[in-house]
């Protein structure tokens, strides 16, 4: 499995390439469907033509809910950049772009929607110059019309030539799954669900969670919609948890592998400053983190970070 996520600015069309990709309705609260706008993070799939199983994180992309976009995006290794032909790059995607850069996401597919609607090779050509010395120059484009089906067959196959591509991690003991979405199921009890950066999940299995360090066990896993004993990363999963109450895990949490993750509170890192950004009082996302710290520059490239807990992160 693949896991790739969507981004682009409001009403550019990613849920309904979604759907047209998958067959899925990636939106999941009544509001959403009422005013037809992404508000959370949606999930579905598709068998691309190679076989390989592709999961689609689908993003919303209203400045208000950047917070939300973020959760998403952060554990993936790659993007479905969306433009718009009738409206070319716009705000969103450039915020999307500067977000994708700073989690290091450095391939995915440039998708050009609505080509009913506009020159579609012109929204190209401009998307290329605005990525242009980004780590997403090279991206590979499709230019498509949903409503039509045009280009969805090419599309496939360029998620096709991504897969194929991507690197698959290495077989690691140190499991760590950020976790985006809880709920509970009646006579299951709670349910997390996320996406599987690293390491191998099965049931059984006794993992912690990060934020008080409480250990749970693994009752039940689900991938796709159905009923697995493992699952190895990149993955989506659910994860059905024994002995944990639903009012005490959340989004940005993390499951882990005992043993395997220090965690850090203070620490250096390499920093590209926007034009915008000073030192002080900041938002780090770290996967489906979301955290205030603390940040003092050290230099044009470093900064040093005091977050206010510590998190599961190789430093």
């Amino acid at each position: 499995m693949h896991v790739v996520a969507t981004a682009g600015h409001v009403d550019h069309g990613k849920s309904t390439l979604v759907r047209a990709l998958t067959g899925m309705e990636p939106d999941r609260w009544a509001e959403e469907k009422r005013r037809g706008m992404t508000i959370d993070l949606g999930y579905a799939w598709t068998t691309l033509p190679t076989g390989e199983t592709l999961a689609l994180v689908d993003v919303p992309g209203h400045q208000r809910f950047v917070p939300n976009m973020l959760a998403g995006v952060g554990p993936v290794p790659a993007v479905l950049l969306v433009v718009a032909a009738d409206e070319g790059w716009s705000r969103q995607t450039q915020e999307h772009v500067d977000a994708l850069r700073a989690f290091g996401v450095r391939d995915g597919v440039l998708v050009v929607t609505r080509a009913d609607l506009g020159d579609g090779s012109l929204a190209v050509e401009e998307a290329r110059d605005r990525l242009s010395g980004t780590p997403l120059s090279g991206l590979e484009a499709v230019v498509t019309s949903a409503p039509t089906g045009a280009g969805i067959p090419e599309l496939r196959q360029a998620l096709g030539r991504l897969a194929a591509r991507l690197p698959k991690p290495a077989p690691t003991p140190r499991a760590r799954l950020w976790i985006d979405r809880v709920f509970t199921v009646r006579g299951a009890g709670t349910v997390v669900t996320g996406t599987l950066g690293a390491g191998t999940l099965a049931r059984g299995d006794e993992l912690l969670l990060w934020s008080s360090r409480r250990p749970v066990r693994v009752r039940q896993l689900q991938s796709l919609g159905e009923s697995v004993d493992h699952a190895e990363a990149v993955a989506r999963v659910a994860v059905n948890l024994r002995g944990l109450d639903r009012d005490h895990v959340r989004r940005g949490d993390a499951l882990v592998a005992p043993g395997w993750w220090a965690g850090a509170r203070e620490f250096d890192a390499r920093v590209n400053w926007l034009a915008d950004c000073r030192s002080g009082e900041l938002i780090l996302h770290a996967g489906s983190a979301a955290l205030p710290v603390r940040v003092r520059r050290l230099g044009d490239g470093t900064a040093r970070i005091r977050a206010e807990h510590d998190l599961p992160i190789d430093v």
